[in-house]
């Protein structure tokens, strides 16, 4: 781990102490797990602590543990991991929390930074995963009558219903999935005696 990750650790730990469940270095970023209970002060603090200054959220997004590591993966099914931004400071930083596997809720940090708003409602539209306090908590993606969350690994691939136009009722129309089964693998003719034992 190099001198300013170290630095930016021990300060964390520091200040945070037993909030921080987990820290990790990968590929020159710092991650710190926390506890779900913790998001939204631990996010605050991280955006006004002048040696902390990480004044934007770069990027939010949902993980589905389901079957990773081929199914070896015993922690928590559903995470929520933050993407922070020093540009004072010109320093990066990794946040993620694990939440509960029947009902995954976390709190909102559209009031820490406002670029989350699009963010949480695109977690929320494909992972299913709740933000206590969002403004507009809706799907952006999908759908508003979409059924399922379509990033999560035990939806189906081919999904439930498909949408179409109907000429005749002119409106779109929603209907089973029609989708003839294919196989995808190239099918390879070979003359008779080519490569074989008779040529």
């Amino acid at each position: 781990m190099t001198e300013p990750l170290q630095a930016l650790a021990a300060h964390a730990q520091e200040i945070f102490g037993g909030v921080i469940t987990g820290v990790k270095e990968a590929k020159g970023e710092l991650t710190l797990e926390l506890r779900r209970a913790d998001v939204l002060p631990v996010c605050c603090r991280l955006r006004d602590d002048p040696q902390f200054a990480f004044e934007q959220l770069v990027d939010l997004c949902g993980v589905d543990y389901l079957e990773y590591r081929e199914g070896a993966w015993k922690g928590p099914r559903f995470a929520v991991v933050y993407h922070l931004l020093s540009v004072s400071r010109n320093q990066r930083l990794r946040l993620r929390v694990f939440l509960d596997n029947e009902m995954p809720i976390v709190d909102s940090v559209v009031t820490a930074w406002a670029s989350a708003n699009w963010y949480e409602r695109e977690a929320f539209d494909l992972f299913g995963i709740i933000f206590e306090g969002h403004p507009d908590l809706r799907r952006i993606l999908t759908d508003y009558g979409f059924i399922g969350h379509p990033f999560r690994k035990d939806f189906p691939l081919i999904g439930n219903v498909e949408m179409r136009y109907d000429p005749e009722k002119q409106r779109v129309v929603y209907q089973p999935v029609t989708i003839e089964p294919r196989v995808l693998v190239p099918r390879v003719i070979r003359e008779e005696g080519y490569g074989g034992r008779d040529s």
